[in-house]
This record gives structure tokens, C-alpha cells and sequence, in this order.
């Protein structure tokens, strides 16, 4: 396709040799129909031809399509405003609205941009894209995942197993008790990151320069608001103050905090899948996970947690995405922050991160688990601090002889403990594995 921008754009690519990475399309397809939306609003305000209007928002809604996604060849790390995008996008929707009107030519600024500036259009186009990657994208994979982890606690049920505390035995639990541990977390995080929508959904536009409107219709961001809304079925509202709204990216970074929550209960929860899957023979061997690869180029047959592994270094990225969020949005100085570029990349890239990992990990990992019956067996079995359960019958002082014994010898729980005079009907009540699974008074 032939170039479409114009000299603005042409500078920022000769200024910003940076990356080579470019401003994530989403944010771009954003750009475009804010420009359709403003393009619409301005003719129903009488303010803009009808004609100029009509051409402008068809030009928009094709960015917002993704028809023009190699006209957008700024890098991301530009002006602090993304004024360089927003020039882009005035550019390439301007060359295009222009070969729709003959004798007319449609001006990036004039008629593109009007009622506009960068400093309320880019941040609105990053929340806004934002908003619908997570609303449409991540939400329903964090779901669906959390539906496969209750799926497998409800399969795994009654499967004992030793707790571990501090990586060391503990009292007996059950898979599925774990399980529903993971679920509840995938849960919660699906809860936190929505309810970081609402503001995300807060958007600074009909501010222009600085947060007063100037040189904008009064009802014109309302008008482009409810164009879009409807157009989308998202939740876009007003600001709660102007000013707050272009000074500062709060919205931005409590929405990564809650990425960033998201990735570190996906990285606990992988972890764990990693040690019970490992052995088969030397480590814990609790549980098989699917068996994807080779594990090795030189050892024959070994074969790797290479999901977990892939999780896990996700939730590494998405934590320093945020901890570079977090610093951008210390950098507002005045009326406007200025690091909104990198913020709508890493952004934008932890949710599609946490997007497809939260699909990878469900459809070739969890679903695919099968319990090692052995392994969890003995493991239950053997676990010494079973002795707990003696605790009301016997007292802590001789349970934890029985224990040292038990741990020195080597011989089994119930056997040091006949010795040491407990009887066998408190033996057996007390060292029922699945009562003491379920917690409270044997």
C-alpha cells in the first residue's frame, strides 16, 4: 500500500530511531474511531460539513478495522503525549477522507483533529483499548481457566495427600483442595482486574491542551462518548474531574496493579504444578502433566514442565511491565503526564500476555493433569506430621516424641506410637487420613 501519512510523521520516524517497535494496534484501532466519533459529533453540532464528516468517519472506522495497520510507523518510545500517533492518525485519515470528496481536501488538523489535541485523545485511546482488550480478550480467558482448576478440585476430591508448609510436611489435604485454592485464586483476580474498569473507563477527551476544553464544542466528548459506547457496548464515562483526568494515569496503573496481581497468582499457582509434577522417580511425582516435548537434546525420555516454566516467566514480564507503569505514572508534572507511550505498551502487552498464557496454560497443562494415585498415597501416608492429629489424646509433648522417634528410626507414625502406650482405637480414630483432611475435631 502506498505511503499515506504526511511530514509529521515523516519526522517522528527521522526523530525516534528508537525500538522498532511501534504503538500497540489496539491503541491505534482506538485512535481511528475516536476520529469517527469526533468526525460525527462535530457535524451534529453543525460545526463540521456534513460531507467532510461522512468521509472522515469512514476513513476512521477503517483504522479502527485495522485496514491501514502499515501506515502506523512511529516508534513507541516518542513524545511523552503520543503526539506523534495522534499527527499519524490525523494524517493517514486525512489522505484517505480527501480521495472520498472531490475538490475538497480534508485537513489532519483542521477537520481531523478538531475539537481535539493529543493530550486528551492519546490517553483516551489507551484506556480505551485497555478496556476492551480486557473486557473482551482477558476476562473470558481468566474465566474459563478458573472453570478448569474448579473442574479438576471437584475431580481430585478425594485424593489425599501431605500438606507441605515451608516446603516440609504437613497435615494431610487433598488435591482438590488444592485445586480449589488455585481456582479461587484465578477468581480473585478476575474480580480485582474488574473492578479496575469502571476507572479505566474514565476518559480525559473534550479536555484538549490542558484540561479546560478550550477550542471544543461543551457537549462534544459527551456526544463522542455515547458514539462510542454504543458502537461497542463498553462503559465509557466522563472524568471525574478534567483535570485529574489528563494530569495523572491512575487508571493505567491500578489497572496493571491488578495485571500485575493476576500474574503473581498464576506464577504461585505454576510453581507449585511444577514441583508435584516432578520425577518421575527422585522428586515429588503427586501429579502427570502432559507430556508436550522432549525435555532434552542428550538425556533420553525426560521430559519437562514447560507450561509452568512458560507461566511463570510471563509473570515475571508483567511484573516489570508494572514496575515501569508505576514509574511513568509518577511522571505527570502539571496538567498533563507525559510517559504515556510506554505505559499503553506495556500495558497492552501484559494483557495480551496474561491473555494467551491463561489460554496456553488451560487447554495444555490443567486439563490435561492426571493424578499419580501412588505417589499422592504415599505421601499421605507418610507424612509424620500426621501426629497433630493425636495432639487432643495424647498431648504436644509426647506426639512430638513420637515424631523424633519416628523421623531417627525411620519406622512408620503408628508403630513408635504403639510403643509409646497410645491404643489402637485412638490410633485409628485419630490417623484417619480423609477426617483429617476435612480439618476441625476428629
Amino acid at each position: 500500500m502506498a505511503k499515506l501519512w504526511g511530514g509529521e510523521t515523516d519526522k517522528a520516524v527521522d526523530n525516534f530511531p528508537i525500538s522498532g517497535e511501534t504503538i500497540p494496534l489496539p491503541v491505534i484501532h482506538w485512535l481511528g474511531r475516536i476520529k469517527a466519533g469526533a468526525a460525527r459529533a462535530n457535524a451534529q453540532l453543525g460545526l463540521l460539513d456534513k460531507g467532510v464528516a461522512t468521509a472522515i468517519a469512514e476513513a476512521g472506522m477503517g483504522v479502527a478495522r485495522g485496514e491501514f495497520d502499515d501506515q502506523f510507523p512511529v516508534d513507541v518510545f516518542q513524545t511523552g503525549s503520543g503526539t506523534s500517533s495522534n499527527m499519524n492518525t490525523n494524517e493517514v485519515i486525512a489522505k484517505v477522507a480527501s480521495r472520498e470528496i472531490k475538490g475538497v481536501t480534508v485537513h489532519a488538523n483542521d477537520h481531523v483533529n478538531m475539537g481535539q489535541s493529543s493530550n486528551d485523545v492519546f490517553p483516551s485511546a489507551v484506556h480505551l483499548a485497555a478496556l476492551d482488550e480486557i473486557t473482551h480478550k482477558l476476562l473470558p480467558a481468566l474465566e474459563a481457566l478458573e472453570k478448569s482448576f474448579a473442574a479438576k478440585a471437584k475431580e481430585f476430591g478425594g485424593l489425599v495427600k501431605a500438606g507441605r508448609t515451608h516446603l516440609m510436611d504437613a497435615v494431610p489435604v487433598t488435591l482438590g483442595q488444592e485445586f480449589a485454592g488455585y481456582a479461587a485464586q484465578v477468581r480473585l483476580g478476575t474480580q480485582r482486574v474488574k473492578a479496575t474498569l469502571p476507572r479505566l473507563g474514565m476518559i480525559p477527551l473534550g479536555g484538549t491542551a490542558t484540561g479546560t476544553g478550550l477550542n471544543t464544542h461543551p457537549k462534544f466528548a459527551k456526544m463522542v462518548r455515547d458514539i462510542m459506547a454504543k458502537e461497542t457496548n463498553l462503559k465509557i464515562s466522563a472524568p471525574a474531574d478534567p483535570f485529574e483526568a489528563q494530569a495523572n494515569r491512575d487508571g493505567l496503573v491500578e489497572a496493571s496493579a491488578a495485571l500485575k496481581m493476576v500474574a503473581v497468582s498464576l506464577t504461585k499457582i505454576a510453581n507449585d504444578l511444577a514441583w508435584m509434577g516432578s520425577g518421575p522417580r527422585c522428586g515429588l511425582g503427586e501429579i502427570f502433566l502432559p507430556e508436550l516435548q522432549k525435555g532434552s537434546s542428550i538425556m533420553p525420555g525426560k521430559v519437562n514442565p514447560v507450561i509452568p516454566e512458560v507461566v511463570m516467566q510471563v509473570g515475571a514480564q508483567v511484573i516489570g511491565n508494572d514496575t515501569a507503569i508505576t514509574v511513568a505514572g509518577t511522571q505527570g508534572n502539571f496538567e498533563l503526564n507525559v510517559r504515556i507511550p510506554l505505559m499503553a505498551r506495556n500495558l497492552l502487552q501484559s494483557v495480551a500476555l496474561l491473555t494467551s498464557t491463561a489460554t496456553v496454560f488451560r487447554t495444555k497443562c490443567v486439563d490435561g493433569i492426571e493424578p499419580n494415585l501412588d505417589g499422592l498415597l504415599g505421601h499421605a501416608e507418610g507424612t509424620l506430621a500426621a501426629a497433630t492429629a493425636l495432639n487432643p489424646y495424647i498431648g504436644y509433648d509426647l506426639a512430638t516424641d513420637i515424631v523424633k522417634e519416628a523421623t531417627t528410626s525411620g519406622r512408620p507414625l503408628r508403630e513408635v506410637a504403639r510403643e509409646k502406650g497410645v491404643d489402637e482405637a485412638t490410633l485409628n480414630k485419630a490417623l484417619n487420613l480423609k477426617k483429617m483432611a476435612k480439618g476441625g475435631l476428629i
